[in-house]
């Protein structure tokens, strides 16, 4: 089938940071599916060296594949060296270590995205800049409040709880997350805007991530969400009881269509698909399963009540994905549940 027309050749290299996350790695694999070269960086090369030796081992034996390690993304000049050569950046990687106190994440964050934009416009070679947002840059989680999603939308309210004086407990952890994620998002469009820089600018902003995992560290975290259920752990779902799901395979497409695509610039990509809770989620895995036994249903919640224009990252999924609508929420179930019975039968 016939690719859509791009700017930026195959076997042009493509640098993923932090490549060993869930959303990176599908992205560099989608990326090395089309032809593209794929620089990942890693903070430990070690605790990374599964890239290499298991899910991109052939790219990797012909040198399709690499990684670098950039032990810290908020040193300035941290990615001077690793970005040479390259024709798209796709800036995946965050702090998200939860801390409560703003200070230890929120100047970071932002650092790591504005001081790799800065090693960009030095870099001839660069013709694309993807950032991985959330749509918790865009909202605050609040079932009540009914809200649109505009391209000039941001969750200041996260902002504000966050560098509420202190103490720092725990609680203010999240806020601190979404808040950093609403600044460092900010601050690449504000570069776009003053920069005018020779490259585009684009964002991806998905909902709640679920779909398949490429390796068992990906379910290994508090937010592999339907391991969670698998094991009857409700833990901290029961905070976010109301979600909007998105496939993995959906967030990596549109980055990798944001970075091709030559008709888009400065765009914030809205990646969300089903509006739903974690009870449709056991009713799914039930209807799959019927041998097996789930943990019970959750108390059952008001959908979140948040909108936004969804043509356009749906006119990019077709396009460069063959792809009508997000996948639903039963195929995402479904891939992940496969991962999770293989490893952890």
């Amino acid at each position: 089938m016939t690719e859509p027309a791009t700017n930026i050749p195959r076997g042009s290299w493509v640098l993923v940071t932090g490549a060993n996350g869930f959303v990176a790695s599908h992205v560099a694999q989608q990326f090395l599916h089309r032809g593209y070269k794929v620089r990942g960086t890693i903070r430990d090369l070690e605790k990374s060296s599964w890239l290499i030796q298991d899910v991109f081992k052939s790219y990797a034996d012909t040198g399709d594949f690499e990684l670098v390690v950039v032990p810290d993304l908020a040193v300035a000049g941290a990615f001077d060296a690793v970005i040479k050569g390259v024709s798209i950046i796709v800036h995946a990687a965050s702090i998200v270590n939860f801390s409560p106190d703003p200070n230890e994440v929120i100047p970071q964050t932002v650092s790591g995205a504005t001081s790799i934009l800065d090693a960009a416009l030095k870099e001839p070679s660069v013709k694309a800049f993807v950032y991985t947002g959330s749509i918790a840059a865009a909202v605050l989680y609040d079932p009540e409040k009914s809200v649109h999603v505009e391209r000039d939308t941001w969750n200041e309210a996260a902002v504000q709880f966050a560098w509420a004086p202190p103490p720092y407990d725990s609680s203010r952890s999240m806020h601190v997350y979404q808040a950093s994620k609403t600044e460092a998002e900010k601050a690449v469009l504000k570069f776009l805007a003053e920069k005018n820089p020779n490259f585009s600018i684009n964002s991806v902003d998905p909902s709640t991530i679920m779909g398949e995992a490429l390796n068992k560290k990906h379910l290994e975290t508090p937010y592999s969400y339907l391991k969670v259920l698998y094991d009857g752990n409700v833990g901290f779902l029961a905070d976010i009881p109301s979600i909007i799901h998105i496939d993995v395979k959906d967030v990596a497409l549109l980055h990798v269509a944001a970075a091709l695509d030559p008709e888009v610039n400065g765009a914030r990509l809205q990646a969300w698909g089903d509006n739903c809770n974690w009870n449709d989620v056991l009713a799914i895995v039930r209807r799959l399963y019927p041998q097996r036994k789930f943990m019970d249903d959750l108390p059952v919640h008001p959908p979140l009540a948040v909108t936004t224009d969804f043509s356009q990252p749906l006119a990019l999924l077709k396009k460069w994905g063959h792809q009508d609508g997000w996948k639903s929420l039963e195929e995402t179930v479904a891939d992940n549940m496969k991962n999770i019975l293989e490893w952890y039968p």
